[in-house]
């Protein structure tokens, strides 16, 4: 059962972020505004990724923009959904932009969350510009997303009977302390059917159908060492938008910032100030 703990709740005390909420349909999607006058920045996390999670990637770009971190449809504290499909999830960040007043938005998805920044800004919805961070390639007739959705659905039901940061690590060896910590106390607030639905999506909708129609300018950033955007895949990505900047983080895998922290975090600096 989808469940947000209290000692969760309790690491918002220390995120320099404001809890916003925005209404997208029936459901009411809640979003953490870092606030400040640069261009704002809506950030969409990953499969398994509440709002919370990406608050170490925000902080550390405050300087360069206003970052505003959505926990998506059925994570965090968003209200789950009756489906979790892209054009679901594209309706409920269009939603959010509306909601917030937000005006040529940049948008920064990572994993899931680059698929909807690509489906959005195929739309035509005013951007000043996107950043996808490691989109997942898998579709049909691609072969299956590298991470099976056993494997999800067995975090998940680590994380709803009680899990730790040490558990955590034995799949996330590489993280930071703090974010193994915070997947602890927040994975259970990812609801079960989202986390299936979007995985039959990563291999039943194919991210090559939108990739080419998203305008510039954008960014694809991936990790050097990624099951998920391999070097094939960087090379395809590349000739079916020859519009779009490339960057490799070097050792990194999927989990771009937080697997390799400090080199991610001056790549992502280094894209938006280019913005």
């Amino acid at each position: 059962m989808r469940a947000v703990l209290q000692s969760a709740l309790a690491d918002l005390a220390d995120v320099p972020a404001t809890s916003r909420w925005v209404r997208a349909g029936d459901l009411r999607l809640h979003v953490l505004d870092y606030g400040g006058p640069g261009v704002p920045l809506v950030v969409l996390p990953g499969i398994t990724s509440p709002a919370i999670t990406m608050d170490f990637v925000a902080r550390e770009v405050t300087d360069l923009v206003r970052p505003i971190v959505l926990d998506v449809r059925g994570r965090g504290l968003s209200d789950a959904g009756k489906s979790y499909t892209l054009d679901d999830y594209a309706d409920d960040t269009v939603a959010v932009l509306d909601g917030l007043g937000l005006d040529r938005p940049l948008l920064l998805g990572h994993s899931m969350g680059a698929r909807i920044v690509a489906v959005v800004a195929a739309r035509g919805v005013p951007l000043r510009g996107t950043v996808l961070v490691d989109p997942p390639m898998s579709g049909p007739g691609r072969g299956p997303y590298p991470t099976t959705l056993e494997a999800f659905l067995g975090q998940l039901e680590q994380a709803q009977r009680g899990t730790d940061a040490d558990e955590v690590a034995r799949s996330w060896p590489r993280w930071p302390r703090r974010e193994q910590e915070l997947r602890a106390r927040w994975l259970s607030s990812c609801d079960r059917e989202a986390v299936a639905a979007t995985h039959a999506g990563f291999e039943g909708e194919d991210f090559f159908d939108t990739w080419p129609r998203v305008p510039a300018p954008t960014v694809l950033v991936h990790g050097g060492d990624s099951p998920v955007v391999t070097s094939a895949g960087a090379a395809e990505a590349a000739a079916a938008n020859p519009a779009a900047q490339l960057v490799e983080v070097p050792g990194a895998g999927h989990m771009v910032f937080w697997d390799e922290p400090a080199p991610a975090l001056e790549a992502l600096r280094k894209v938006l100030a280019g913005f």
